[in-house]
């Protein structure tokens, strides 16, 4: 019995990925398929997980989905990731998607715009190939981790411009074969779903797939669901088989297959065997079924399998070293034994991943070698990238191939900014290639750096950390300049990974190997132990080593200085010698404003001390200065686990200027640049101030989420940045009503105020936000206490916070004595819009209001709330733009939009709507959640969050409650 006997499966193929077989049970599968195309037209975006051992039908499926997904009216497109080529960055996106890019092209380009098209060419063939020379644009600069956030962004873009107008399936199988770049890609978009009708499906095998990928559909939330692919039972192998099998061998084959579909029909191809024959292995199967071609087909298949997942038959025949016609002639044998399938443009692919293997594992390890060697020269001979050839040139370079290793590195480099685990991969294997000898020795140690880069950048800080160490010692014992720079390096990728014992140790341990320790040299060493010493809140302990530090010497680089100088302000500020800490700030000022780029990329991170030191003492114009130019320098040199932090302080900066739109932009990015990086003290700096954002715009939940996460990381005991998160925390909960809980919080991050880590300007915040949480609960003398407090820890020479403290006794006198409070608040706000504390500046503006209403004094009631509503609105701090228009409509004026008072127009929707916000606030209304709403208007989720605080002060409520209890009145 021959295989087009035992199975419908040869009998001419209906497509690359069905064979024509048709299918047998799998009906939970296809009722789930249904409700998930379903819910794709009418709720949006949907996660779909193909979940099943090898050989269990996942593709069989997913071309059931494709049919059903298409049959629905969603434009299907249809991508794999290959085992052979898993570290080639978004294959199976490249995959599924560059055929339609092509014949789309300018049409997309348009629509995307030249930006990210420019970021999408560097993905995508089809659009790289029509890129003008000289088109990199300015995010060419940019070297840092960052880059693949943006191109996430553009890829997420990208999608929502295929699916318009009618939607798409977009389907990824094999995914466990997938690099890592698409597995980041994926978990961003799970998280930042598209905002049309878009299904993502992908497919993989359990026990080979990573943590990431598996945890994708439990990240998707209510948008995921997941199908397992199970073996067939004996009823269904019997249906699967036909009748032309007798029942005996049917139930021989399903217990020898154990159900599987995949080895099912390889088994039942090799009828020339009793099934007690059979090898105990599927692979010997299919090593039977390839055994029957004759030896030329048998040839272009194992050449085909060396080519790649979907090959052309021109690479297949340079391969197998016949002609073209010669390898045409073959491929007629292969389809027809269906050992291959035709595929798109002229293009072949194998009937499964496992055929693939099995062909590639019937070659000898030699000719297997050699084939890469002329495929690789083959590629080099067509001008193809080396990021096409570098697959080949890693299977097939030998040792001391200086061609291999060029090719190597030149791939690793076109890489390195999108896809840097790839980048890594292929550095790693160059310096494998590479003899360990006096002529290669900087060549090795260029590369090493490179490498350890990567690695950081990547989020593989252990590999970076490891890497840097293997640098330490490939350097001389008398080399102290490199080797100083690469223990900082190595020290730097330590604190990353929360290990800062092991960090102090390494320096200390380079710093003994110095002969003389005040030597030039040692200083980059002592410039990292004072960073440590200051992460540990060990302010004494980092002044001691810089009291042994010159501020300069004969033999110093000019950057040295500047670095030195950037340290000094914040232990002096952490002591409390202010002046000196002023003085200080000035000099490194000074010297970072007449710095080169270049001199600041080697010490971004001493550089940001100074940036953290001057956002302390309140001088948030000069720090925001400092931190955008260190931020673009970080970028421009790749220097990603410093800027995560530097875009962090960069948001804490602009939300106190109350720039809260910018704010939130920046730390978005910093988030998911920590994210990316895997960095647990970096991710918590991040959500640390997505929290405090997220409270002043009024956005209370997402407050409170991000600031749950930041404390629950784990990471940061004992160092004042896991107290700086439990204080973002303890303010969501006091902002949300949540009062008790709040205190509390908020008194665990300052430490009970005994032996405080915060540092004094966020001990004088906490003190005034007590007073006003103790104040809401009626216990005036409490309130009393903290602005006491917040006067004690005062200091002349920081009089940015002075305003809190009368603004603290306001809270404390508001229901004793409203007009004493009403001064003391309009006395604050005069202080905090003095010291650019513009958010602070507008609740006390709010407070004075509140206390002149309650005095009886309404005109200037009146004029205070009016102010408030104004800086609120300026700064986009809706939920208490909305309060202060609640209470101005108390008063009696007439507010029909935001931060204006009179009458509506003519014909306006109700509240002075305007129809897009009465669409939203009905959607809210109906019990819709902002994604939803999002899903369901093809908006962003932040465009519904601005629209929704429009509605709320319009209407003057503060909750989704009260926002349908004013419909309902008003239908």
């Amino acid at each position: 019995m021959n295989s087009r006997e035992t199975l419908p499966a040869g009998e001419g193929s209906e497509t690359a990925h069905t064979g024509g077989i048709p299918l047998v049970g799998r009906r939970d599968a296809l009722r789930s398929f249904t409700q998930t195309v379903d819910a794709t037209l009418t709720g949006g975006f949907q996660f779909l997980a193909v979940v099943g051992e090898p050989g269990a039908g996942k593709t069989r499926l997913l071309a059931e989905l494709a049919s059903s997904a298409a049959g629905a009216g969603l434009s299907t497109l249809w991508g794999r990731a290959a085992e052979f080529e898993q570290i080639m960055p978004f294959s199976a996106l490249v995959d599924a998607l560059d055929d339609h890019l092509e014949a789309h092209r300018d049409e997309l380009s348009e629509r995307l715009g030249a930006g990210q098209a420019r970021q999408l060419a560097t993905v995508f063939p089809a659009l790289a190939a029509k890129m003008p020379e000289g088109a990199e644009g300015a995010e060419a600069a940019d070297q840092s981790g960052m880059v693949r956030y943006r191109l996430y962004r553009a890829l997420r873009q990208l999608i929502d411009e295929v699916a318009a107008p009618s939607g798409l399936a977009l389907i990824l199988d094999d995914v466990h074969w997938a690099d890592d770049s698409s597995a980041e890609f994926l978990d961003h978009l799970v998280r930042h779903p598209p905002r049309g009708k878009v299904l993502v499906t992908v497919a993989y095998r359990p026990a080979q797939v990573t943590p990431r990928l598996a945890a994708l559909v439990m990240s998707a939330g209510g948008h995921g669901r997941q199908v397992t692919v199970g073996p067939l039972n004996q009823a269904e192998v019997e249906e699967f088989l036909g009748p032309r099998v007798n029942r005996t061998r049917g139930r021989a084959l399903y217990e020898a297959s154990g159900g599987n579909p995949f080895y099912l029909e390889a088994l039942a191809r090799m009828s020339r065997l009793d099934v007690s024959e059979l090898p105990p292995t599927v692979r010997a199967a299919l090593q039977v079924e390839l055994g029957d071609l004759s030896p030329g087909s048998l040839l272009v298949a194992q050449a085909a399998a060396v080519t790649a997942d979907e090959f052309e038959p021109a690479l297949a025949a340079a391969t197998a070293q016949v002609s073209e016609a010669t390898a045409l002639e073959a491929l007629n044998e292969l389809v027809a034994r269906d050992i291959v399938r035709p595929a798109a443009a002229g293009r072949f692919r194998f009937r499964h991943p496992l055929v693939r293997r099995a062909a590639y594992e019937s070659s000898a390890a030699g000719w297997q070698l050699a084939a890469h060697a002329r495929l690789a020269a083959h590629l080099a001979s067509l001008g193809a990238p080396a990021t096409v050839q570098a697959h080949h040139f890693e299977r097939s370079g030998s040792f001391g191939d200086q061609r291999a290793v060029a090719t190597l590195v030149e791939a690793a480099r076109a890489v390195a900014a999108q896809a840097p685990v790839t980048s890594a991969h292929w550095l790693r294997k160059a310096l494998d290639l590479m003899p360990e000898e006096p002529g290669t020795l900087e060549e090795r140690l260029e590369l090493l750096l490179e490498l350890s880069r990567a690695q950081g950048v990547s989020g593989r800080l252990t590999e970076g950390r490891d890497t840097a160490r293997e640098l330490l010692r490939l350097l001389p014992e008398d080399d102290h300049a490199r080797r100083a720079r690469a223990a900082r390096i190595c020290a730097l990728m330590e604190r990353q990974l929360d290990r800062p014992h092991e960090a102090r140790a390494l320096l200390l341990d380079e710093l003994r190997r110095m002969p003389d320790p005040r030597a030039a040299a040692a200083i980059p060493l002592r410039m990292r132990l004072v960073a440590e010493s200051m992460m540990r809140v060990d302010f004494r302990a980092a002044q001691a080593v810089l009291d042994l530090m010159p501020d300069s010497g004969d033999d110093w680089e000019p950057d040295l200085a500047m670095a030195v100088a950037a340290l000094r302000p914040m232990p002096a500020y952490a002591a409390g010698r202010m002046e000196e800490a002023l003085r200080s700030a000035d000099a490194a000022d000074r010297l970072i404003t007449t710095a080169l780029d270049e001199h600041l990329a080697e010490w971004l991170d001493a550089v940001a001390w100074l940036c953290w030191a001057e956002t302390n003492m309140g001088r948030y114009s000069v720090a925001l200065r400092h931190f955008e130019r260190a931020a673009a320098v970080a970028r421009s040199t790749g220097q990603t686990y410093i800027l995560t932090n530097l875009l962090a302080g960069k948001a804490r900066t602009l939300i106190v200027l109350g720039r809260l739109p910018e704010a939130l932009a920046t730390v978005e990015e910093s988030v998911e640049g920590a994210r990316l990086l895997e960095s647990g003290q970096q991710l918590v700096f991040a959500l640390t101030q997505l929290c405090m954002g997220s409270v002043w715009t009024g956005d209370h939940d997402a407050g409170l989420r991000a600031g749950e996460e930041a404390v629950q990381a784990g990471v940061g005991g004992g160092e004042a940045w896991g107290d700086m998160a439990r204080h973002a925390r303890g303010s969501a909960l006091i902002a949300a009503g949540r009062l008790e809980e709040g205190i509390q919080a908020v008194l665990d991050a300052c430490a009970g105020f005994e032996e405080p880590r915060l540092d004094r300007g966020t001990l004088i915040a906490c003190c005034e936000l007590l007073a006003h949480a103790e104040a809401a609960r009626g216990r005036s003398d409490e309130a009393a206490a903290w602005a006491e407090r917040a006067a004690d820890l005062s200091h002349p020479h920081l009089p940015v916070f002075s305003g809190l403290i009368p603004l603290a006794r306001a809270h404390a006198l508001r229901a004793v004595d409203p007009a004493a409070a009403a001064a003391h608040a309009g006395k604050a706000a005069v202080l905090l819009a003095a010291g650019e504390r513009r958010l602070d500046a507008g609740r006390a503006l709010l407070v004075a209001g509140l206390a002149h209403g309650e005095a009886g004094e309404r005109r200037l009631a009146r004029e205070r709330l009016r102010e408030a509503t104004e800086v609120f609105q300026a700064c986009g701090a809706r939920g208490l733009e909305a309060q202060a228009i609640r209470e101005r409509r108390r008063l009696g004026v007439r507010v029909s939009a935001l931060g204006s008072a009179g009458q509506g127009g003519q014909g306006a929707a109700p509240y002075g709507l305007s129809p897009r916000e009465l669409e939203i606030a009905t959607l809210v209304a109906e019990g819709l959640t902002n994604q939803l709403i999002a899903e369901q208007l093809f908006l962003s989720v932040r465009t519904v969050e601005t629209h929704l605080s429009h509605v709320f002060a319009k209407l003057g409520v503060g909750s989704r409650v009260g926002v349908a209890t004013k419909l309902n009145r008003n239908p």
